[in-house]
This record gives C-alpha cells, sequence and structure tokens, in this order.
C-alpha cells in the first residue's frame, strides 16, 4: 500500500510553508499561541483571511462555495501544516459547522453561510455544554420557545471557548420540552452581538480563555435553524465526528525541537542525545507520532470514500491527544528542574514551551469529549460491546 502523498498535495503543503513564513509575525503567533491556536482574534484573521483567498481554508468544498474541490487527504495535510507552523488552525465554521451544514443545511442556508464561512469573514462558536451537560449532550436543557417566526432563548451554557472572539454561536437548544431527551434538541445559528448574550471569561490551567455564556431572552430568526427542528441531536454527534480529529503538528513542532535540544545539550561531555534512555525514549515517540498520522489520514480516507467516521474519529482524537501527552511528559523529563520555569525567566529552556505545552496537553484531552467518552464510543460503536 503506498502512503505518500502526490505531486500535487506536497507541492499545496510548501507552497503553504513558504506563505505563512513570508506573511507570519512574532506578534501574530504569540497571539495564536496564547488563544490556544483558535481562530477570530485580530492578527489571526489577517493571515487566515490571506490563506482563504488561496482556497486553503476550505480546499475539500466545491467551488461554488469557496473551495478548491481537493481530496480530504490534502485538507487533512494543510491543517496539520498550519499547526506545525503555528497559525490559527482549530476552526469551528470551516472544520464543525461548515461541514454539517453541508449535509443537512437547506438550499438556501449553504448560499447564506458557506461562502462568508469560506472566506475566513466569520467564525462560529461550539454552544454544546451547560452546567449539567458535559459529557451527557443529551440533558441540554436551553429552552427555545417558539414564537412564530423566532424562537427566544433562555439558559446558560459553560465551556464555550472562542465565544469572546467569533461573530456566531452554533448552538443546541431544546425546542421540544416533552420529547425524550436526544430528540428534544435543535441546532441554530445565533449572532453573538444579540441582545440578551452576556459572556464571561473562565482561564484555563493552560492559560487559555474559555467562557460562560448566559442567554436572557435572546430572540433567533427561524431561517437560522439547521436543517429540521428537533433534530439537532443527531447534527451534533455528527459535527463532533468532524471535530475529533486532532492534527499533531503543533506536537510535531514540538518534538522537533526536543530532538534538536538533545543533539546539542551538554551532559558529562556528550550529547544528551547519547543517553540510552533518552534514545529510546525519543525513538518510541517517533514511532507513536507515525501511528497516529496513520489514524489521522485514516480519516480523510474514510471522508474521500464518502463516509463520516464515527469510532475512527474517536480512536484518533484519544491516540493523538495521548501522544501529545507523553511528548511533553518525555521534554520535562528532558529538562530535568529547568521545567519549571516559564519563559520570562532568563534561565528558561526552551523560552519556557515545553511547560507551556505540558499543561495545554492535558486540556486537550478533555475538549471534544473526554479520553473516556472517546473509549466509551470506541467500545460501543467500534466494538459493538453492550452498553452496560
Amino acid at each position: 500500500m503506498d502512503f505518500e502523498f502526490t505531486k500535487e498535495d506536497l507541492k499545496v503543503r510548501q507552497e503553504l510553508r513558504e506563505f505563512i513564513e513570508k506573511e507570519g509575525t512574532p506578534e501574530m503567533f504569540r497571539e495564536t499561541e496564547d488563544n490556544g491556536d483558535i481562530y477570530g482574534a485580530p492578527l489571526g484573521r489577517e493571515i487566515i483571511k490571506k490563506i482563504a483567498a488561496k482556497g486553503w481554508l476550505t480546499p475539500g468544498w466545491s467551488k461554488e462555495y469557496g473551495g478548491l474541490e481537493a481530496s480530504e487527504a490534502t485538507c487533512y495535510a494543510i491543517r496539520d501544516e498550519m499547526g506545525y507552523m503555528g497559525v490559527p488552525f482549530g476552526f469551528v465554521a470551516a472544520h464543525m459547522a461548515g461541514p454539517t451544514i453541508m449535509r443537512f443545511g437547506s438550499e438556501a442556508m449553504k448560499k447564506e453561510w458557506l461562502p462568508r464561512i469560506s472566506t475566513g469573514e466569520i467564525e462560529f462558536a461550539l454552544g454544546y455544554t451547560e452546567p449539567q451537560a458535559g459529557s451527557d449532550l443529551s440533558a441540554i436543557s436551553m429552552r427555545a420557545e417558539d414564537k412564530g417566526d423566532y424562537f427566544l432563548l433562555n439558559g446558560n451554557k459553560l465551556f464555550n471557548t472562542s465565544c469572546h472572539i467569533a461573530d456566531y454561536h452554533w448552538l443546541a437548544a431544546r425546542t421540544d420540552f416533552e420529547a425524550a431527551k436526544h430528540k428534544g434538541i435543535s441546532m441554530m445559528i445565533v449572532d453573538l452581538k444579540s441582545p440578551g448574550i452576556t459572556i464571561g471569561p473562565i482561564i484555563t490551567m493552560a492559560g487559555w480563555r474559555t467562557n460562560e455564556v448566559s442567554y436572557e431572552d435572546v430572540k433567533v430568526p427561524k431561517e437560522n435553524i439547521v436543517g429540521k427542528v428537533n433534530q439537532g441531536f443527531y447534527y451534533m454527534m455528527s459535527a463532533l465526528d468532524f471535530e475529533r480529529n486532532f492534527p499533531l503538528g503543533r506536537y510535531r513542532r514540538i518534538f522537533d525541537i526536543m530532538i534538536k535540544y538533545a543533539k546539542e545539550t551538554i551532559v558529562d561531555d556528550k550529547p544528551i542525545a547519547k543517553n540510552p534512555l533518552i534514545r529510546q525514549r525519543l525513538a518510541q515517540m517517533a514511532i507513536e507520532i507515525k501511528a497516529t498520522y496513520l489514524l489521522y489520514y485514516n480519516l480523510a480516507h474514510i471522508l474521500d470514500s464518502g463516509r463520516i467516521p464515527t469510532y475512527e474519529a474517536s480512536m484518533e482524537k484519544l491516540f493523538a491527544t495521548e501522544v501529545a501527552q507523553r511528548i511533553t511528559n518525555l521534554g520535562m523529563d528532558m529538562l530535568g528542574l529547568y521545567n519549571q520555569l516559564v519563559e520570562d525567566s532568563k534561565w528558561a529552556k526552551l523560552k519556557g514551551s515545553i511547560q507551556k505545552y505540558y499543561q495545554t496537553s492535558i486540556v486537550e484531552t478533555i475538549y471534544a469529549g473526554t479520553s473516556e467518552i472517546q473509549r466509551t464510543i470506541i467500545a460501543t460503536k467500534g466494538l459493538k460491546m453492550p452498553r452496560r
């Protein structure tokens, strides 16, 4: 079996890298890092709109909606390269909501939203989790009452990360209060500037901001409903399958930095790369990174085959985020006591990046469904094991 990229894929990847090297600025890279690589902050918007103008934001979409009609393998390669190079690569609109609209939205909704997404003009924020509904998204209780030509929303959302820099909320709310839990939810698009929305910060251990969002008598036009009313739980599950692909590019870059550090750092008159334990652990991580990419590009193959990955997406998300943790764990061990120093310290090694990514890697095993949830999906959907 040939796992190599086509010449066209390699060309696009090289062009993207050269473009980012030319257009990227230290301020933009720092802004991206501080925001956890999500899209919406000012400097990130500038470069992503330029990337989008070349069709690289939504390369797999049809030309009608601003894409290049490229293969999913090309799309996945571009996203991974964006992560490696340090530009925003976490897009709710382009990578989660957009594909869901493409499959379930009306023609009018596609024409309204997809072109604006593909240009980078707008970004969405996920609006799933609530104080009582985290892993069990069927327990969503935000009320959306039918008022004729609009829905009236009241309730709270929690850990909605990019709401402070996004334009719209990709929101799940309960529209049927008598139906079974998973049958009374609808998906809708809400303008985050709507009266009645209050957004408050929650700072994670990684230093990233996520948000608590309150809705008080917020009006949402009915034309903003995605697909059919009360079918939103199924659309949300589909969007989650798109979300659960984790490009390892950012941590591959950290691993490359660790390799360089091991070769150049001298202890007892020899590079630490010659230490048998460090060599063995670096080799093990290189193997696991290769395995992660096989899982990652298998998702692209599934999509190119006309299917939507389900448990396969959970497999990749679980393995990749835990590999990211093992990469940073090894980096912390290699630095010894220097691993406690942040970038402001003159004694910090590698500008304090390892301890920073050590903390972010923990956060990433939680979002889009915890590792425990991914294992449950793999067991029930992949291995066909009973739920109890």
